[in-house]
This record gives structure tokens, sequence and C-alpha cells, in this order.
């Protein structure tokens, strides 16, 4: 792309006084790009999976391939480290809630990475919870705690928090695609996050107070 753009074949605009060219982009990570076609290296593993993933949009951007793919690697190796290291499995979530009939409490506990998805959750306390890359979609969290819990990169499509407690819950790029939220709690919530898609988001009465909602892609 960078090639591309100073080959002579595409229009590039300057700075008229000092000669600088303007690249619509944010320069946030710009100097790992820098840093990647100088030297071939960026600090990847040091990024946190929200800045890895701002990084792999600008090195998709710049077709830089071998960074997209080093990206992705570790990644990946993420989210299997995460997953090795659950306290729980699906099965097990499933076996709990029918041995525990009406108290969930599953605070502090590690489910990253785990497949949820269309399960009953309904009441459960999963405050301070690791659910980062979790999929959730269709699953049932009605009247849950959820509060601090990292919610990071989750699959929530079509989840239904309702009357859920979402205080100070990290959701940064989270899939919340047609999610019900009704009534739910989201004071001081982290939502800030490109990826965050509130496409068809079903939002009635949800409280927002001190929400971090910088940079939310908003689809009305």
């Amino acid at each position: 792309m960078l090639a591309a753009m100073f080959s002579g074949r595409h229009t590039v605009y300057k700075d008229p006084e000092k000669g600088y060219v303007f690249v619509d982009r944010d320069g946030m990570h710009f100097r790992h790009i820098l840093n990647w076609l100088t030297d071939g290296v960026a600090p990847i593993s040091n990024l946190s999976d929200l800045e890895c993933s701002e990084l792999l949009r600008e090195a998709e951007y710049y077709q830089l391939l071998g960074l997209v793919d080093r990206i992705n690697e570790v990644l990946n190796k993420k989210k299997k480290d995460e997953q090795m290291d659950t306290d729980l499995t699906r099965t097990d979530i499933i076996k709990y809630r029918i041995k525990h009939s009406r108290h969930f409490n599953l605070r502090g506990v590690n489910l990253s990475g785990l497949d949820l998805s269309n399960l009953d959750l309904s009441g459960f306390d999963l405050s301070g919870a690791c659910l980062k890359n979790v999929i959730l979609s269709r699953a049932s969290l009605n009247s849950a705690s959820l509060i601090n819990a990292n919610l990071q990169d989750a699959c929530l499509i079509k989840c239904s928090f309702n009357r859920a407690d979402l205080q100070l819950a990290h959701l940064q790029v989270a899939d919340l695609t047609g999610a019900y939220l009704e009534g739910a709690n989201l004071e001081v919530a982290h939502l800030e996050g490109d990826n965050l898609k509130f496409e068809e988001l079903n939002l009635v009465i949800v409280r927002l107070f001190c929400c971090d909602v910088r940079t939310i892609q908003c689809c009305c």
C-alpha cells in the first residue's frame, strides 16, 4: 500500500510548507508499522488484545501480510493458552446449574474461550469472572451479575442481558449485535473499541452512567 501511494500513480496530500505527506489513518500504531518495514519486528507479544486488534486493522490496510500473519499467530496463541487455563468446561457449567438450583456463584472463575452459546445462565453471579473470547451467542444471562467481568472480544450476538448488572464490565471489542439489554445496568462499563457492533442492539431503559463509549462503531 505504501509503495503504491508513493509510486506516482496516486494523488498524495502534502503539507505545502514542510512537504509532509498526510495519511488518513490513526497514528497511534504507525511506529509499529515503521518498525516492521524497517527491521521486520514489532513488539506484538507485549500488546494488549485491544491493541493487537487495532494494529491488525492497520496492517491489513497497509497490506503487510507478514505482520498480519504474525499478529494472528500471537492472538491465536493467547486464546489457546487461555482455554488451557480455564477453571471449568461447558459440561461443568451445565452440571453446576443442575446441581445448584438457586445459588449460582461463579465469582472470579476463568471461563475464557469457552463456547457457552444457547445456555441459560440467568441469575448467575459471574462478578470478576474472566470471559474473554467466550461465545455466548443466544445465551440467557437475565438478572445475572457481571460486575467487573472481563468480556473482551466475546461473541454476544443475540445474548439476553435483561436486568443484568454489568457495572464496570469490560466489553471492549465484544460483538453485541442484536443483544437484549432491557433494564441492564452498564454504569462505568468499558465499551470502547472500533469492533463493538451496536446494529440491531436492543437498548430499553439501559443505565449508561459514566460509560466509556469511545470509538464505538454505532450503526443505526
